[in-house]
């Protein structure tokens, strides 16, 4: 057991140091984290105990789970409050994704006018097709225009990226941060725990290259994602139309690039107070 718990922490170790360097570049402190570490302890032991058929623990069960006294556990009293939008529910999103998936069937479509009659092809149609009416295809579309994603001239809007990366939009750009990097750690956890069905997560390394071949394989990923992204957009859309009403399953494929030039690694040592001058 001792050793499973050091595994486990070097594993955490891990996974928490690009968290905290987010963290600290953000101006979040160790009483924010701390009392953040706390509420998803608790958290994660009550959907735990419920997954064991306890619907509701008391305060005994997530003491002994997560470690924490029960003044600690009784203090929490209500769940997270999130203030970062849910990516997969955005209607830009939805509207860029469709936009994209028309664009590999005719290429002609990097350009569509605002609104058109005759139910030809246009933003607002497509707008309307993928929030169900339920958004103004003008708030749409001022919002890809805000995340400079779509530019528009003389009445016509026209696709400037091939990905829904909201550059420039710090609130939106850590809710893809958290919501890629929690399904992606979600399906190594689930591998690891021996969860079924099993998931695809997979990565492949080298070292000892130089920056310069790094960047070239990147672009090759790049290269290739984007013919796989049009391909999974078609089919998640498909696969949407097809299914029963009610239907609760949802599903997120990412694929990710990371090099830096590793270089002379840091020495530990201990932080000394500067002299008074």
């Amino acid at each position: 057991m001792e050793q499973r718990l050091t595994w486990a922490l070097a594993a955490c170790a891990r996974i928490l140091r690009p968290v905290v360097r987010l963290a600290l570049a953000m101006g979040v402190k160790h009483p924010h984290l701390e009392e953040l570490l706390r509420d998803v302890l608790i958290e994660e032991a009550r959907r735990s105990w419920h997954n064991q058929g306890v619907p509701n623990p008391n305060l005994s069960q997530l003491s002994v789970t997560t470690g924490l006294n029960r003044k600690a556990v009784t203090a929490k009293v209500r769940a997270i409050v999130d203030p970062l939008p849910h990516t997969e529910l955005s209607a830009a999103a939805k509207t860029f994704t469709l936009w994209l998936q028309m664009l590999t069937q005719d290429a002609s479509f990097q350009r569509l006018p605002v609104t058109a009659g005759d139910d030809a092809p246009s933003f607002e149609t497509v707008a309307r097709m993928s929030s169900r009416g339920n958004v103004h295809h003008r708030t749409i579309l001022d919002e890809l225009i805000r995340l400079n994603m779509v530019s528009e001239t003389d009445g016509v809007a026209e696709l400037t990226t091939d990905g829904f990366v909201p550059v420039g939009d710090l609130q939106s750009m850590l809710a893809f941060l958290g919501d890629n990097g929690r399904d992606h750690l979600q399906a190594a956890v689930s591998n690891t725990l021996g969860e079924q069905p099993s998931m695809l997560e997979r990565a492949v390394y080298a070292r000892g290259l130089s920056l310069q071949e790094c960047e070239q394989i990147h672009r090759l990923v790049r290269q290739r994602w984007s013919a796989l992204h049009r391909e999974l957009a078609h089919e998640m859309s498909q696969a949407v139309e097809r299914a029963p009403v009610g239907a609760k399953g949802r599903i997120r494929v990412g694929i990710y690039t990371y090099y830096e030039d590793e270089g002379t690694p840091p020495q530990a040592h201990a932080a000394k107070d500067e002299p008074r001058k």
